[in-house]
């Protein structure tokens, strides 16, 4: 076996083992949960809301909308919190000691976030769908069109994740991120159509990946006449994928290259100056 694959190998099992650690403490699902549980909250006062006149309900199309921020939202700030963490404690220096150790560690992280966002996709989708209806599940081209719309989510923001979680060397400090990511979820569409706002408000929001796992995530999940509340009254698939494929491509490029630097500069003298910070700060 290549040393690269022995690497993949090792950093798929560490991700696996993650996963299942998060999913068996108490404090870790608390954590994972409590976000998506309000989401539910929030939609079981919408269910019985319509947009103006359509007739199609407010939860309806919310539901759909939440889980693609639920899969921005834990690419973004997910990975970049684990990296952050692991700086902190001298996971990330160990891991810059082994041969391509870096290699399996971001394979773990990968595997491991993208795993506990597709358990929370599906309890949110079956809670979800319990809670408001109106949901298009049976056909085959909903269950595909969710898939690729999850995938190309995932890689579209998980390597931008990683670049935010190399900036900070505090993990208290990646709080400072959600505002921004919030004001954006403001704008995109997310808990109202973005029909119903400004002109600049659309152009500024579908610049950015929030929007577009929104609305893939509607096209998948709603009925095809849901589509006269989007912009052009269309699911715009192939923008969609074009968007989301140019966040892709916008990450893995630049990603490799700040997880490189960030590594190159880790030694035990900085990973000793965080821990006695954040022993100065607990006190």
């Amino acid at each position: 076996m290549s040393p690269i694959a022995a690497a993949a190998r090792a950093g798929a099992a560490r991700g696996l083992t993650e996963m299942r650690q998060m999913h068996t403490n108490g404090q870790d699902l608390f954590v994972q949960y409590f976000w998506p549980m309000l989401m539910l909250v929030a939609l079981f006062f919408m269910r019985n809301g319509h947009f103006e006149s359509t007739g199609i309900g407010l939860g309806s199309l919310a539901l759909p909308s939440v889980l693609g921020l639920l899969v921005a939202s834990t690419g973004l700030l997910g990975i970049s919190q684990f990296l952050a963490i692991d700086r902190e404690d001298g996971t990330l220096l160990r891991a810059k000691a082994t041969p391509n150790g870096m290699f399996g560690y971001l394979i773990g992280k990968i595997i491991s976030t993208s795993g506990s966002v597709l358990v929370q996709v599906v309890v949110m989708l079956v809670a979800g769908a319990f809670i408001v209806g109106g949901l298009h599940l049976g056909s085959v081209y909903t269950w595909f069109t969710l898939v690729w719309v999850l995938v190309l989510g995932l890689l579209a923001t998980l390597p931008i994740g990683a670049v935010l979680g190399s900036v900070f060397e505090n993990p208290r400090n990646i709080g400072f991120i959600s505002f921004p990511i919030m004001g954006l979820v403001a704008v995109s569409g997310i808990f109202y159509p973005i029909t119903a706002m400004p002109g600049w408000v659309q152009g500024l929001a579908q610049v950015f990946p929030v929007y577009w796992l929104g609305l893939g995530m509607r096209s998948a999940l709603l009925p095809g006449d849901a589509a006269v509340v989007e912009l052009g009254h269309s699911w715009r698939h192939w923008e969609t994928l074009g968007m989301l494929g140019v966040w892709t491509v916008i990450g893995l490029t630049i990603a490799p290259i700040v997880l490189r630097r960030m590594a190159r500069r880790e030694s035990g003298s900085s990973v000793a100056a965080r821990r006695e910070r954040a022993m100065r700060s607990a006190y």
